[in-house]
């Protein structure tokens, strides 16, 4: 009985119900020639197939919009008064038919948001009082401990708090591989475990998990209009009345009803409707099952235009985990110990990315750090001021002791030599005497010069390097990656300045950074996007492309994804523009009835949907690639900060 109902409220009842009317009427013509009862089927199939598309047709009046239902209601309510009733039954059948295929297919373009919802996990196993209790997975409480086996989904965003095991994080990162879990890792609710036991304290449960974020983001993005689908809106709205006022003339001019009904039905603009729309379902749709969100239509267009990419150098280029690599005492009556710890004492009160490793580089040696300092003064660009135990000290460049009237000592030339090493120097001052150097490193990402190749490939003219380290470091990572320009030294708003300059010397930019430094240089640039998200809500929400994974290949990948799109929205205007004309001049020189004109617009609505389907596939060099991810060695040079 269920089925039954399921299928009488399908989308496939309609045409099968008016498709078999026809054929009976059709059979009664020819075994009994009866033709009142024939053409009264055949009426009937119309209506069947037709009401549902006169009642769309009159509720888009009421909202003051003339769409197609309204052309082929008119058309199939004119054949039936004129006694036309196969033109009539053929119309609205083929109609339905059209309406069904584009529903079922249309659901396939949706296929990557129909999985990320089905892959949402539905139970959680989670410790209470001691005990392992199931519960649905909305249920759990952050904080909560929850259990994950062999073969399980991860129910909740959380940290590791115990056990170890793999997760294949395809449905957030789009990567197939993978990734090994221990104590302090982050995991998603999403992921699946492929071995292993974890113990997951749970920090984000139901819409607050980095999935239900992504579904909701890309729901949006899908329903997003581009520029292009805005247009043909507006084209629409004028060329629908356009081709009532020329059926109606031409009515008028010939006498022939039948023609002006036949230009109505042929005049439809179906395929031109959804010529954008679904192809910009596909290629979001398409992203996401890669690990790539992008925010809406609008951005996957601008996506296809870009032609110049800037990259912050901390974190995106390299792998953003500096560590300590030197330390020169420069004083002869300092040592090691006394610069390493004067310049952790002075970082203690530091934000900067860089200060971390000092202190961490202190700790891992046994030396004390003594709380915060007295006072911290940040110096955008040159380093650090700070005062601890009275004393105080300077940490930065050669450029801050010049702000302070000091005489380097040396400094500077040894700062240089580290930084052409491709380290990132830092001069240690307590008072007003130099006490040394230490120097800190990071690793060039060992897919950072394969991006720069990738993004070549796919009509990226120019690929920038913005950073605020000093030129020799940044031109020692520039040489590893392959860059076509570093711009070293640089202040966040000289950041800005720059992707301003990039644009009015016509390039359509696009940032990559971290969103917090270098915030004003994406919010300017055409494209803002986003490394790593799948770790930081803010980044899902606001970017205008999210790379989910670490993974730098996802951009040229997203960028020559977004350009197959815009092709294919060209390809598709081309089919529904020239299937429309013809159409038109095949009605008007003769030769083209009704229904077969119906027939031929139909199949450009599916010919349109198809060739947006093939968005859906993954294209091979993508799968390659991330084979050969696992496999290509991490460049030796050190690097950056």
């Amino acid at each position: 009985m269920n089925t039954l109902r399921q299928w009488w409220r399908g989308r496939w009842t309609v045409p099968v119900v008016s498709g078999l009317l026809i054929l009976a009427s059709i059979v009664i013509a020819r075994a009994f020639g009866s033709d009142a009862v024939s053409d009264a089927a055949m009426v009937a199939a119309a209506v069947v197939a037709g009401a549902g598309i006169v009642v769309k047709a009159v509720r888009a009046l009421t909202a003051k919009v003339v769409g197609i239902d309204l052309l082929v209601s008119v058309a199939a309510v004119g054949a039936v008064i004129i006694g036309e009733y196969w033109e009539a039954a053929a119309v609205t059948f083929l109609f339905a038919v059209g309406h069904a295929l584009e529903a079922a297919t249309l659901s396939r373009t949706r296929s990557a948001l129909a999985e990320l919802v089905a892959v949402a996990p539905d139970v959680a196993v989670v410790l209470r009082d001691g005990e392992q209790v199931e519960v649905p997975a909305g249920a759990v409480v952050v904080g909560e401990t929850v259990l994950v086996k062999n073969g399980a989904k991860v129910p909740v965003d959380g940290e590791v708090v115990g056990g170890t095991g793999a997760l294949d994080e395809a449905s957030i990162t789009g990567e197939s591989i993978p990734v090994e879990k221990v104590s302090g890792d982050r995991v998603f609710a999403g992921t699946v475990s492929r071995g292993g036991f974890l113990q997951v304290r749970a920090t984000g449960i139901g819409a607050d998990t980095t999935l239900a974020r992504i579904i909701h983001r890309v729901e949006e993005a899908q329903d997003a209009k581009a520029r292009t689908q805005a247009f043909m809106d507006r084209f629409s709205a004028w060329y629908t009345p356009a081709i009532i006022v020329l059926a109606l003339v031409v009515g008028l001019l010939t006498g022939d009803v039948v023609l002006a009904l036949t230009l109505l039905v042929i005049g439809c603009p179906g395929a031109l409707v959804i010529s954008i729309p679904v192809s910009v379902v596909a290629g979001i749709g398409r992203a996401a099952k890669d690990g790539i969100l992008i925010k809406g239509g609008e951005f996957l267009e601008t996506s296809a235009r870009i032609t110049a990419v800037a990259v912050d150098k901390t974190g995106t280029l390299t792998k953003g985990t500096p560590r300590l690599t030197d330390v020169v005492v420069l004083d002869p009556a300092a040592d090691r110990v006394t610069v390493l710890t004067w310049a952790a004492r002075a970082e203690a009160g530091s934000e900067h990315p860089l200060a971390r490793p000092i202190l961490d580089g202190a700790a891992a040696e046994g030396l004390a750090t003594p709380g915060l300092p007295e006072h911290t003064e940040p110096v955008p660009g040159m380093g650090i001021t700070a005062t601890s135990d009275g004393r105080r000290v300077l940490v930065g460049n050669a450029a801050l002791l010049a702000q302070h009237g000091l005489d380097d000592g040396g400094a500077a030339a040894v700062a240089e030599e580290l930084a052409a090493a491709g380290r990132t120097p830092m001069i240690v001052v307590v008072d007003d005497a130099v006490l040394g150097v230490v120097a800190v490193a990071d690793e060039v990402r060992a897919d950072a010069a394969d991006m720069v190749d990738r993004l070549h490939a796919a009509g990226v003219k120019k690929v920038v390097m913005l950073t605020g380290d000093v030129p020799l470091v940044a031109h020692a990572v520039g040489a590893v990656t392959g860059v076509d320009d570093v711009r070293a030294g640089l202040l966040p708003e000289d950041k800005l300045d720059a992707v301003r300059e990039l644009q009015q010397q016509g390039y359509v930019v696009a940032m990559v950074g971290d969103g917090v430094n270098d915030a004003p240089a994406l919010a300017t640039a055409d494209v803002g996007v986003a490394m790593g998200a799948a770790g930081s809500a803010v980044a899902v929400e606001t970017a205008d492309i999210a790379l989910m994974g670490d993974d730098l290949r996802k951009l040229p990948e997203a960028i020559s994804l977004a350009r197959r799109t815009v092709s294919t929205m060209r390809q598709n205007i081309a089919v529904a523009l020239v299937t429309v004309t013809l159409l038109l001049a095949g009605v008007l020189l003769g030769g083209v009835t009704m229904s077969v004109g119906m027939l031929v617009h139909e199949a450009s609505v599916l010919l349109v949907i198809l060739n947006a389907m093939r968005l859906l596939r993954r294209r091979p060099e993508h799968a390659a690639a991330r084979v050969a991810a696992a496999t290509v060695p991490a460049p030796r040079v050190p690097q950056e900060a």
